[in-house]
């Protein structure tokens, strides 16, 4: 898939593609063994913006949609540090 994605149609955070829909938010390649998932429950406001509150972080196999790691997180920086580091360990088969 990374041949076929244009790099100037989506947000691309440490080398792979970060899609977003409403709260919901898709971490990785879907042609790889497991992609991230990420949803926000509830935001606050600042100012005039939105920011992301509470948020499930959810690393799934593509292969079955099974959810090999879930937690819950505080903001959408503390769920992609921690998300995008449990996506590089299943990548390489090292999270159980």
């Amino acid at each position: 898939m990374a041949n076929i994605l244009e790099k100037d149609k989506y947000v691309m955070f440490r080398g792979k593609p970060l899609v977003r829909q409403g709260g919901q938010f898709l971490y990785g390649y879907l042609d790889d063994t497991h992609s991230l998932f990420i949803g926000v429950h509830d935001t606050e406001k600042q100012g005039d913006l939105d920011i992301a509150g509470t948020v499930t972080i959810m690393v799934r196999s593509n292969a079955d949609g099974k959810i090999v790691k879930a937690a819950k997180k505080h903001g959408l920086y503390e769920a992609l540090d921690v998300g995008s580091a449990w996506l590089e360990l299943a990548l390489k088969g090292k999270l159980a």
